[in-house]
C-alpha cells in the first residue's frame, strides 16, 4: 500500500512516517519499480506500535532502542520484551497518577456543586 494508505490505517501524517523512517524507527520499507513505498500490513502494524507508544509517552530515545533491537532479530525478544514491559510499568504508575488527580478533581467539582447549588 501507498504511504497515504498506511498514514490513514496507521493514525499518523505521512511527514511522521516519513520521520520516522529516516530516524531509524522503521525496518526498511520497500518501494516498487516507481520509486514509490510500498508498505506491507507488517509495517502499517510496526506503525501502529509506535503511534501507540509515541502516544503514551515513551521517549524518542528508547523508541529508537527499541526499533534498533527490532532489526536485530530474535534474538532480541527478551531485551524488547524488557523495555515493553518497563514502558507498562511506567503507563500502570501514570495511571494510578491520573486516577488521583481525577478523583480530585471529581471531590472539587461535586464540592463546588454543593455550595452553589449546582448552578456554577
Amino acid at each position: 500500500m501507498r504511504i497515504s494508505e498506511a498514514a490513514s490505517k496507521s493514525g499518523l501524517s505521512i511527514d511522521t512516517i516519513r520521520y520516522y523512517e529516516s530516524s531509524g524507527l522503521l525496518p526498511p520499507i520497500e518501494r516498487g519499480a516507481d520509486r514509490q513505498r510500498r508498505f506491507s500490513t507488517v509495517d502499517v502494524e510496526w506503525l501502529i506500535l509506535l503511534a501507540s507508544l509515541r502516544d503514551t509517552g515513551m521517549p524518542q530515545k528508547t523508541m529508537r532502542h527499541f526499533a534498533g533491537l527490532y532489526r536485530q532479530g530474535d534474538g532480541t525478544i527478551p531485551e524488547r520484551k524488557k523495555v515493553l514491559l518497563d514502558h507498562a510499568d511506567h503507563l500502570e504508575q501514570r495511571r494510578g497518577a491520573l486516577d488521583r488527580c481525577a478523583d480530585i478533581l471529581a471531590h472539587k467539582l461535586e464540592r463546588s456543586d454543593e455550595i452553589t447549588g449546582g448552578n456554577a
